[in-house]
């Protein structure tokens, strides 16, 4: 085994210690391995194959130092999989933000997992729905009576 130090917020490492009496482990480490054993599983099982749509849905400390110019930076340089996004100031510390995606599904996880793994992010999540792969629009025939 090997010893990290990792710093984590004190509400979120009241949430752990909670979490950790309730369930009966003896420290800290347990209950924070099998978390992450527990994450890396999900996040497996949720990538789904070929194309995809998806909603990437975080929240973050606005005055972050460069998290906004970070983010954007990371959404224009895939802008080919990002649709809209949606900006919702929580309070006088946090926004959250929606960002509709499509594309890979491999791609479209490549970018949430860099949105979500930004300094100053303080939760992610994606949810990906597999669709049929890249079509072109139909045109439909419009009458006029």
């Amino acid at each position: 085994m090997q010893r990290i130090t990792i710093t984590i917020e004190d509400d979120l490492l009241a949430e752990i210690d909670a979490a950790a009496e309730a369930r009966g482990y003896q420290n800290r480490s347990e209950i924070i391995r099998d978390l992450a054993r527990a994450g890396l599983q999900q996040s497996a099982e949720e990538t789904p194959s070929g194309h995809c749509v998806a909603a990437l849905v975080y929240v973050y400390d606005h005055a972050a130092r460069d998290l906004s110019k970070r983010l954007v930076q990371n959404f224009h340089g895939h802008h080919d999989l990002s649709l809209a996004t949606l900006h919702v100031h929580l309070d006088d510390d946090s926004c959250m933000e929606v960002t509709a995606l499509k594309g890979a599904s491999g791609e479209v996880r490549h970018l949430a997992d860099h949105i979500i793994a930004e300094r100053g992010v303080r939760y992610g999540r994606v949810v990906m729905i597999p669709t049929a792969g890249e079509k072109k629009p139909r045109r439909r025939a419009h009458r006029h009576e």
